[in-house]
């Protein structure tokens, strides 16, 4: 027995043993249910032989049951009983994947309807099949011009089949064919839509195709036409009564090969097609889209104002209970049991406090209302005796001059630094307070510094509308008494804070022997409060990712009626060869990148919402990039979801059931 070779035109990667059929059917069968009860048997027991480089008409009236044969031939529809072999392989239970790789290695297709993508050009078109075997752009597009202009459609590649006639549209269809070998045509009625003359033309592109070593399996009911073929295969009801005979094929064999690989594509290939295929989709129905694009961009829009509206609330809060400190606590007289006018806080109690663990200062605070006089203004106001540790405490800063320092307090200077507010009371028309004097409860102070202003607390008080003086010089000459009005207390672990302030108070109960004094936990306050915060915040993105969801919603529905509108074009890409990945890959593109580009929009007119609550509501809004982009990627990833079950619907037809849908 010879070894010798040959492989079919176009296909280097398909050798078929010399002599024997490229495709062999033993009866086979293909039954179809109606209603769910009836079946109809389409084809009864067919056994059929052709060999490569054979031009095979099957011929049959309407309801033979040609076109069913036509459909297993092409591996577009499975038998429901007998043996398919090709090339020496039983095909009947490969995977819809391995028939999609036969599909796009052996087989082009010209269909009596062209079934040509309606929103791509003539060339484009002729690409579809090179596209899914991983043809590079540059070359599959060089190979699709020589083929249209091999076919004479020189000049009409750029345009789209609604531009073009039958005949035209045909010889694109047949330079679909051969864009990756066409090893095998497979006609369908191919001038069953075409004028007489028109169709002899595409008669004779068959014929010599075949005569180039082409096999060619022309299906037709018109006796003419069968008879260019060399060999005409009759077929009625099902069976085949007629056979001119197989042509004759030489007696040495030699071995089989098939590619392994059930895509040629790499995967950035593949999704620059998807992308490409998903914007053309898009830009088709401009209207659809921008509609489901709404619902995205209000769901994106939402959370983004929403978080940044609700992260300002926030700030804005904390910032107002923080003016105090958001790592201070109060040690005030009264307790459990009082002693005297509700316990006693001394000086030397504030040493008790620095000494327990994770205090960082303790700070004596003795306030109370005096009038201050500058020149022949009198003001009363709240005046306070502190130490040094005032600006660090109380995180209140000197914006002008200077704050007294130890010695000062050693001294019992009678230094003074005022409130902004007391400081335009006492001087206005822009006066320099700064060494200038003033009397407080008829004591004189020398006005060394001015602090910075801080703004109103509450309705009832204001901070700027002070003045402060060294804690033993107000002790002593403004106030006359010991008693403090409560300790500043700093701590360095805000972790730790209730665990500190038990121990402030165990402290100072032993010391007094009773429990007259009482902690107030600020920064428990603050941490209660920033956790209330976030959870609006929360409620705030829950709520408007709702809208999100309804805007995934709306893809879901969109694209469940691209699929049924584009179910003819899912069929087309399957028979050129697209695997279940790449229509899945298609439908799932095409709704990320709807998500997508709403999300891209929704975070504009986010920010853009934002700022006009800002500008024109004066509302606290604060953006925060990662909510910017978490907004943008979930709605990449609503699309995912979304469309995942679109296109699992899309990759899971067969065929030739989608080539059939109108």
């Amino acid at each position: 027995m010879s070894t010798a070779k040959y492989s079919l035109p176009g296909n280097e990667n398909l050798n078929v043993p010399y002599g024997a059929p490229l495709i062999e059917l033993i009866d086979m069968r293909k039954t179809y249910s109606t209603s769910g009860t009836i079946a109809v048997e389409v084809l009864r027991g067919i056994s059929l032989t052709i060999h490569a480089g054979e031009f095979v008409a099957i011929m049959g009236q309407s309801g033979s049951g040609k076109s069913t044969l036509m459909n297993i031939l092409g591996l577009l529809d499975r038998p429901t009983g007998g043996i398919y072999r090709f090339a020496g392989r039983d095909v009947t239970s490969l995977s819809h994947d391995e028939l999609a790789r036969l599909r796009r290695e052996a087989f082009g297709f010209v269909f009596q309807q062209y079934h040509l993508l309606p929103s791509i050009s003539a060339v484009e078109n002729v690409e579809v099949p090179a596209t899914y075997a991983g043809l590079a752009p540059t070359e599959r597009r060089k190979k699709a011009m020589e083929l249209l202009v091999r076919l004479g459609l020189e000049g009409w590649a750029e345009h789209r089949p609604n531009q073009m006639s039958g005949g035209q549209q045909q010889r694109v269809s047949i330079a679909r064919a051969l864009i990756n070998g066409g090893a095998i045509i497979l006609a369908d009625e191919p001038t069953g839509a075409l004028d007489s003359a028109t169709g002899s033309e595409v008669t004779v592109l068959l014929s010599d195709l075949a005569a180039k070593g082409h096999t060619v399996v022309l299906i037709t009911h018109d006796l003419d036409i069968a008879r260019t073929a060399r060999r005409v295969v009759e077929i009625r009801d099902g069976a085949i009564v007629s056979d001119s005979g197989a042509t004759s094929a030489p007696d040495h064999r030699i071995d089989t090969k098939l590619s392994d690989k059930l895509s040629a594509a790499s995967p950035l290939s593949d999704m620059r097609e998807a992308l490409a295929a998903g914007g053309r989709a898009l830009a088709a129905n401009p209207f659809r889209t921008a509609l489901t694009l709404l619902g995205i961009i209000v769901g994106v829009a939402a959370v983004i104002a929403l978080l940044a509206i609700g992260e300002g609330a926030k700030q804005a809060v904390l910032a107002q209970l923080s003016i105090y400190g958001a790592n201070r606590m109060y040690v005030i007289p009264g307790g459990g049991v009082s002693r005297g006018a509700g316990g006693r806080l001394l000086a030397s109690d504030a040493d008790l406090v620095r000494s327990v663990p994770n205090v960082a200062a303790a700070m004596p605070y003795l306030n109370g209302s005096v009038t201050v006089r500058a020149g022949n203004v009198d003001y009363s106001t709240m005046g306070t005796a502190v130490t040094t540790d005032f600006p660090r405490i109380l995180h209140w800063q000197v914006e002008h001059g200077v704050f007294f320092d130890q010695a000062d307090e050693r001294s019992f200077a009678t230094v003074a630094v005022i409130g902004s507010k007391l400081a335009s009371r006492l001087f206005p028309d822009g006066q320099d307070p700064l060494r200038r004097m003033v009397l407080v409860n008829n004591v004189p102070f020398e006005v060394i510094g001015v602090l910075a202003s801080k703004g109103a607390i509450s309705g009832s008080s204001d901070d700027d509308d002070t003045i402060v003086f060294p804690f033993p010089t107000g002790s002593v000459r403004v106030f006359g008494k010991e008693d403090l009005s409560w300790i500043s207390v700093l701590v360095d672990d805000t972790s730790r804070a209730d665990e500190t302030a038990t121990a402030i108070s165990s402290v100072l109960t032993a010391e007094h022997h009773v429990e007259d004094i009482r902690v107030l936990n600020q920064i428990a306050s603050i941490q209660a409060q920033d956790r209330t915060q976030n959870t609006l915040t929360l409620l705030l993105g829950f709520t408007a990712a709702i809208s999100l969801a309804v805007g995934g919603i709306g893809v879901m529905n969109v694209m469940l009626m691209t699929v049924t509108e584009r179910t003819q074009e899912i069929g087309i890409r399957m028979a050129t060869g697209a695997r279940t990945i790449d229509i899945l890959r298609q439908f799932i593109t095409e709704a990320m990148m709807v998500a997508g580009l709403g999300g891209l929009v929704g975070a504009v007119v986010g920010v853009a919402a934002g700022m006009t609550a800002a500008l024109f509501f004066s509302m606290p809004v604060i953006f925060s990039g990662v909510a910017i982009a978490g907004a943008v990627l979930c709605a990449v990833l609503t699309g995912l979801l979304f469309g995942f079950i679109p296109a699992l619907r899309a990759s899971r037809l067969e065929p030739v059931t989608a080539l059939a849908r109108e």
